[in-house]
Order: structure tokens, then C-alpha cells, then sequence
């Protein structure tokens, strides 16, 4: 086991002792400074002022993120008011007619959604990953195909542009947004391609500059009413890491130029509102200005970018599950003068425990895209591996709880399961998102297992801390896998610092055993992936795949135990052990690790926790945001 640098050594952990490493830091510093008598420079003075500026600034942009949250929160009203244009019941009207919900888009459209999407140096409002969740979260709470259809496609089809395009692309991307206007992505295709990722453009090189568009794909979110295209286009017919290059097209010069033709929409199982149609660009000239980035650069800026939306999915999906659970609490307490019935305590209280697992595990990606945009590839890959499959678990347990209730389908009370059950698929791409995942997490096992597990460094502190500071997100750093894994090194700490306070005993001794188990997993898996084959011959064989199942939920393991060691105290639930002690069992048991019988008083507590948030009308993820009512 790696040793820890003496700031991150600990009697316990940080859930017991918010201090934790700042507090052993500052102990430093004031020993050092009561063995000197020199004064400070007037240059450190400065250097001290600046960074303390900066860290008000950004403490100030989080505080602003919350009051747009809760701005919009409250535009959208009570989701259960059946007067309300905005609640449940009309938005899954509009899902029954297979329409947008044309009200809510406006209203959205009108609170300037958009701007959330441009980055603040071109004159919008995206500065870090998580607080652009926090934002769309009231969104998605509501509506999943909602939240793609008016939200984040543009986000994910205007990242290419934010990290390789021109400073003119760039500024009209940023204009096509604050105007309210969409941006719809072309993905090129993939392995294990569905409709969405079937099929793809071809742009030949024309003598005088420029390219010659071909090809047609039939499945493309908002086609129709896009401002701006941002199409991953072939440029080279040789399979290889520089075979696609990304072209920033505008639709209304297109069609007066003639060459694209839009095909009729198409109906889809889930997310039924969105608009889904395609395209077909017949030898269609387009200018040498729209290439972003260089020509060959496509696969690249894919893999860089898609890092990014792979983590807003989860994250904004957490959101949507946890309206089915309220609605879950809502089916087991309604006309009950007694308690739960003992029948519904593990089903509600272990998936509540499962979405602050999965939230923990997407809010670690999303900071670190920022804090270690360099890092994070790997760790985003299996989030959207992980938490998807974890959802999926949890409304079908809540299917049960909701079964007492008859099932009643379309209300606004009760009808969220059926309609994230039929979205969350769509969203997360099926088959084909997680043979993407795969595709990034498989190829990098060995190297993991070789140079990084039990040897790497622990992240910064910051990176686990809620409310720390953050520098902006910034695209042009993003990278792609370095060989490291922070988080795991994470695990290996934790699982350390707990050994330590094992004798305590009842909870906190059971977090401890849980942690452990997860080091001894990540040991077995060092030594089957040592025996991974290079590269991506690896995928061809289903028995290495499974290796990365396993690894992508000892990293959602790492993250429940870095959240709760990170809290500072304001949040007595999550800083008491009781959820991270469900939430890893769960795991455990979905690994088929050794985990320790789960103490009394522990699924109680997650419970009543559970209820009370019901009752007071807060969400069921980390920061128990209060909702319209």
C-alpha cells in the first residue's frame, strides 16, 4: 500500500472530523510560522490576495448556479398541480400525443436555458460540469426527453466547437445559443450501432477547398428545428484514430444551397415528445471554414468531449429517478397512519441508497473534469457504464412498491416509472453506450493494473470536498487515458484511514470491513488484468469485458466512500456512515464480495431519512434541494 503524504494521514476520517487535511495543513503552517519572525513579502501578500479572490469568485458562481436551480424549480411550479402547463400531468400528456411539450420548451427558451450551455468567456453561463447539472436538474426531474430535447443535446453537439473550434465558430455557436436557438449532433457510427448511432456522412476534399457531403442517417435528435449542425463526418476511408473530421454546418445555407434534403420523422419506444428525423446530403458543398479542429481530428475530439456528456447524463438522470422514488414513498405512506410497512423498507431505502451512490460517483467525475481534465477519461467511461445499470435495477425494485397502488399509469403521481423506464434506454444509448464504455475501460486495464493501482497518489483533497474550489471547466484540456486512476488510489486511503477507527465499533466498523473488501477486490482485479491483451484485441473476448464490470463498480464504491469522507458536518445524514454502509452493500452484493451482516439500525435510519425528505419536499440525491410545491 502506497504511504500517504503526512497531510492526508488522519486518526479518522473525514465523515468524524471535518477538518480533516486542511486542518492538519493549517496545524503546519502555524508551527512554521511560529518558528520564523519574518514578515510575509509584499509579493506573497499579493499572491495571497489573488487566490483568495479567486476562490470568492468561484464560491460566488456555485451560489449563483443554486439560485438559477432554484429559480427555474420554481418557473416549473408544483409538478403535481394538474392545472399547472409545466407539471407532471401535462408533460406526460404531450408524451401520450408524441409531442414537445411546446409550453415548457418556451418557458425554457424564456429563462434562457441556452446561456447554460456557452461558456462565460463567449457570454453564457457554464463555468464547471457540476454546477451545470445543479442547473438542469429541475429540468430532468420532470422530464428526461425534456431535458435532451431542449437541453443538453446542444450541449453535446457544441462541445467539439468549445474545444477545437475557431474564435469565429465559436462566437456564432455562442449567438445560435443565447438566442435560444439548438444545436443537434451527428454522431458518426459506431460499433454495436442502434438507429441513433446507425449510418454516417462522408465529406470529400474538393480541389478548391472546402468538402463534398454525402451520406444519409435517419435517427438525429432535433434535426428538424436545429440553428446549427455539428456533424462527425468521414474523411477518410481507412478505419483508424483519424478517419472522421468535425464540420460546423449552418441548416438554412445548406438548403439554399441545395444538396440536403430532411427525412420524415421517425417514432421512437422512449423519449417519445423528441423529435427524432434525419438527413440526407446528396454531393453537398461546404465551405473548408466549417472544419473544427484539424481534418482527422474527429475520433479525438469524440473521445476528449464525449467524456463530458457521459457524465451530465448520469448525473441529470439521478434526477429523473428520484421523482419515481418519491413517487415510490408517496405509494407506501399515503392513507397509512402507521409506519412503512416492513415489506418496503429495503426496496425504499436501498434504492435511495443507490442513487446517493450514483450521484457520488457522477459528481466525483464531474469535478474532476475541471480540478483533472487530463484524468478523468476512464472514470467518465464507467460512469455512464455503471449508473444506467444501477437505475434500471432501481425502478424495477420500485415497481413493486408502486404495484400497491395498481399501478397507475399516466398520473401525475404515479406515472414516472413507466415513463423513465421507457426513456432511460433512449437516453443512455442502450447496447450501444455501453459497448462505448466498454471501449474506452477495456484497453486500459492492464496499464491501470501495471503502473497505476496501489501506486498512484490521492486526488486533492477539493475533489471530494462539496463547496470547495474549482477551477473552470475548459474543453481544450480535456484529455484521454493517461494510464492513472486517482480514484482508486482514493479507495486505498479510505480503506486505510478506516482500519484505524475499526475498533469503534457498530457502523463505522462495518464501513471499515466493506472497505476493505473493496481493496481486496481491486488486488484480485490487479492481477487478472496484468494478463489483459494489449490494446483492442481485448475487446473481442467477453471474458476481459467482464473485468471492467467489475472495475466500474469499485470505482462507484471509492466514490461513495471519498463523498462521505468529504463532508464537513452541515449534512448530519450523509455524514453519519448509515448510507454509505447501505450503498456499499449493495454493491458488494452486486459484485459477490464478502460484505458483513448490515447493522439494525441502518436501514432504519436511511429510511426515515427517505420519509422525511418526502414530507419536507426535497430531492433524494447529495444536496437535498428543496422542490416546488
Amino acid at each position: 500500500m502506497t504511504p500517504q503524504h503526512p497531510q492526508q494521514k488522519t486518526d479518522q476520517p473525514r465523515g468524524l472530523r471535518a477538518a480533516g487535511r486542511e486542518s492538519r495543513t493549517k496545524e503546519l503552517i502555524s508551527a512554521a510560522m511560529a518558528t520564523t519572525t519574518e514578515t510575509p513579502t509584499r509579493l506573497e501578500s499579493r499572491a495571497e490576495s489573488r487566490a483568495a479572490g479567486r476562490a470568492a469568485a468561484r464560491a460566488a458562481e456555485e451560489t449563483e448556479a443554486l439560485r438559477r436551480a432554484a429559480r427555474l424549480e420554481a418557473l416549473l411550479g408544483d409538478p403535481y398541480d394538474p392545472a399547472n402547463p409545466h407539471g407532471l400531468g401535462a408533460l406526460f400528456a404531450a408524451d401520450e400525443r408524441r409531442e414537445p411539450p411546446a409550453a415548457t420548451e418556451r418557458l425554457l427558451v424564456g429563462a434562457g436555458l441556452g446561456a447554460e450551455f456557452v461558456p462565460a468567456e463567449f457570454g453564457g453561463r457554464l463555468t464547471r460540469a457540476d454546477l451545470l447539472v445543479k442547473v438542469l436538474r429541475p429540468v430532468f426531474r420532470r422530464d428526461l426527453a425534456l431535458g435532451f430535447g431542449s437541453g443538453i443535446t446542444s450541449l453535446f453537439a457544441t462541445s467539439a466547437v468549445w474545444a477545437a473550434g475557431s474564435e469565429a465558430q465559436r462566437r456564432a455557436t455562442a449567438d445560435v445559443l443565447l438566442a435560444g436557438g439548438r444545436a443537434s449532433i451527428v454522431h458518426h457510427e459506431l460499433a454495436h450501432a442502434n438507429a441513433i448511432l446507425r449510418d454516417e456522412f462522408t465529406a470529400a476534399p474538393l480541389a478548391g477547398g472546402g468538402f463534398s457531403l454525402s451520406g444519409r442517417k435517419d435517427v438525429i435528435i432535433n434535426a428538424a428545428r436545429a440553428q446549427a449542425y455539428v456533424v462527425y463526418a468521414r474523411t477518410d476511408r481507412a478505419r483508424g484514430p483519424r478517419s472522421h473530421s468535425v464540420l460546423l454546418l449552418d441548416p438554412e445555407q445548406l438548403t439554399a444551397a441545395g444538396g440536403l434534403a430532411r427525412l420524415p420523422r421517425v417514432p421512437t419506444a422512449g423519449m417519445r415528445g423528441s423529435l427524432f428525423s434525419g438527413l440526407q446530403f446528396t454531393d453537398c458543398e461546404v465551405p473548408g471554414a466549417a472544419l473544427v479542429g484539424r481534418v482527422g481530428e474527429g475520433v479525438a475530439l469524440a473521445l476528449r468531449t464525449y467524456q463530458v456528456n457521459r457524465c451530465v447524463i448520469a448525473a441529470t438522470a439521478v434526477a429523473a429517478a428520484g421523482t419515481v422514488l418519491h413517487s415510490a414513498v408517496r405509494a407506501a405512506t399515503t392513507g397509512r397512519s402507521r409506519p412503512v410497512a416492513r415489506r418496503f423498507h429495503k426496496p425504499l431505502a436501498g434504492v435511495f441508497a443507490d442513487l446517493l451512490a450514483c450521484d457520488s460517483m457522477a459528481t466525483v467525475a464531474l469535478r474532476a473534469l475541471s480540478l483533472l481534465p487530463d484524468r478523468t477519461h476512464v472514470l467518465a467511461a464507467a460512469v455512464k457504464y455503471v449508473v444506467p445499470d444501477l437505475l434500471r435495477e432501481s425502478l424495477e425494485e420500485l415497481a413493486a412498491v408502486l404495484g400497491s397502488r395498481g399501478y397507475r399509469h399516466g398520473t401525475p403521481e404515479y406515472g414516472a416509472l413507466d415513463k423513465l423506464s421507457r426513456d432511460l434506454p433512449v437516453a443512455g444509448l442502450g447496447h450501444a453506450g455501453t459497448a462505448a464504455c466498454q471501449a474506452v475501460i477495456v484497453p486500459q486495464l492492464r496499464a491501470l493494473a501495471e503502473r497505476a493501482w496501489f501506486k498512484e497518489e490521492e486526488p486533492p483533497s477539493e475533489l471530494l470536498r462539496s463547496g470547495a474550489s474549482l477551477p473552470h471547466l475548459d474543453y481544450r484540456l480535456l484529455g484521454i487515458a493517461d494510464g492513472g486512476d486517482f480514484l482508486a488510489a482514493s479507495l486505498v486511503g479510505s480503506a486505510a484511514r478506516l482500519a484505524e477507527v475499526r475498533g469503534v465499533g457498530g457502523q463505522l466498523a462495518v464501513l471499515a470491513d466493506l472497505a476493505e473488501s473493496f481493496v481486496t477486490e481491486l488486488r484480485a482485479l490487479r492481477e487478472q488484468c496484468r494478463a489483459v491483451p494489449q490494446g483492442a484485441a481485448a475487446l473481442a473476448d467477453p471474458a476481459w469485458c467482464v473485468l471492467s464490470d467489475r472495475y466500474a463498480l469499485v470505482l462507484a464504491a471509492a466514490a461513495v466512500l471519498g463523498t462521505w469522507e468529504g463532508q464537513d458536518g452541515s449534512e448530519p445524514f450523509l455524514a453519519s456512515p448509515a448510507w454509505a454502509v447501505l450503498a456499499l452493500t449493495r454493491i458488494g452484493g452486486r459484485l459477490g464480495i464478502p460484505v458483513p451482516e448490515l447493522p439494525d439500525d441502518c436501514l432504519g435510519q436511511v429510511l426515515e431519512e427517505l420519509v422525511r425528505r418526502y414530507r419536507a419536499g426535497r430531492s433524494c440525491d447529495l444536496d437535498a434541494t428543496e422542490l416546488a410545491q
